[in-house]
């Protein structure tokens, strides 16, 4: 099953994919939000009362993130040993986890901002986990049993911003610079989540690839992990990290311009595209 959150007419709404792909069954007559049909546990008895038709064509919508505003967004650091390499840090044997807010991020075919400050905007191409059941000191056997779906993420970086200090906090938060999207896949339909393949492209050139069976720490340990320190909850993203090929590692660096466009893929979820301007 795939879910989303999208603008209509002015409105804002959620609903499930249609069966063709084409069109949008709205859920908000049965629940306010995704995040509130998520904490209910509702999505799989819902998908069987919308049925397989459409309220709203695709084409007519703006997809917004498929959780606008998550209680938390944890984004996981250095998780991939070719992206350790390439920046030289990382390998302390516990995820590196730092805070994105709601606030920076933006959905499907929205563009990604870069910010008048500075001209070194990067791209990280990842895989995001949405929470479905909460829990706190979440056993690493029952970590996946916490997950409602898996999405594309862009993890857009101001590497000076970021770099200025050891915290990573201000390259990470500019407005316009969190890719979401472009739906929510449910873990049936992904199916083997060691086989998941993350590509990221600009311009079409494919500037990141790699499989999730990659990760240093896996799914189920970030859950575990994170949830020693808080309580994940219902809606909460966990972005899982990227691959090497970042910009910023090249020679010479590559960032994102206006006029650019950044698609991150995931197989089988799909495709987040964002084409870049300057604000």
């Amino acid at each position: 099953m795939r879910w989303v959150t999208y603008r209509h007419g002015g409105v804002e709404s959620w609903g499930r994919i249609s069966a063709d792909g084409e069109g949008i069954a709205s859920g908000s007559g049965h629940y306010a939000s995704l995040r509130d049909a998520i904490a209910d546990a509702a999505l799989t008895d819902l998908a069987g009362e919308l049925g397989d038709g459409a309220d709203v064509a695709l084409a007519e919508i703006e997809l917004l993130p498929p959780i606008p505003k998550p209680d938390k967004i944890l984004c996981i650091g250095l998780n991939y040993a070719e992206h350790q390499a390439e920046t030289g840090r990382g390998g302390e044997g516990v995820p590196t986890v730092f805070t994105r807010f709601a606030a920076s991020q933006m959905g499907h075919g929205a563009p990604l901002i870069k910010p008048f400050e500075s001209d070194a905007l990067d791209y990280e191409g990842e895989i995001a986990i949405v929470i479905g059941d909460a829990g706190r000191r979440i056993k690493r056997a029952d970590a996946l049993s916490h997950i409602a779906g898996f999405s594309c993420y862009n993890d857009g970086s101001v590497r000076d911003f970021q770099r200025q200090t050891s915290q990573f906090t201000p390259g990470k938060n500019f407005v316009g610079t969190g890719g979401f999207g472009p739906w929510l896949m449910t873990p049936d339909e992904v199916g083997d989540l060691d086989s998941m393949r993350i590509t990221t492209r600009l311009n079409g050139e494919v500037m990141q690839d790699a499989t999730s069976d990659l990760l240093i720490h896996g799914f189920a340990e970030i859950i575990e992990y994170c949830s020693v320190f808080t309580e994940l909850v219902p809606g909460d993203v966990i972005v899982t990290g990227t691959p090497g090929g970042v910009g910023a590692a090249r020679t010479p660096p590559v960032f994102m311009r206006p006029g650019d466009v950044c698609e991150v893929e995931i197989q089988p979820i799909g495709t987040l595209r964002n084409p870049v301007i300057e604000g």
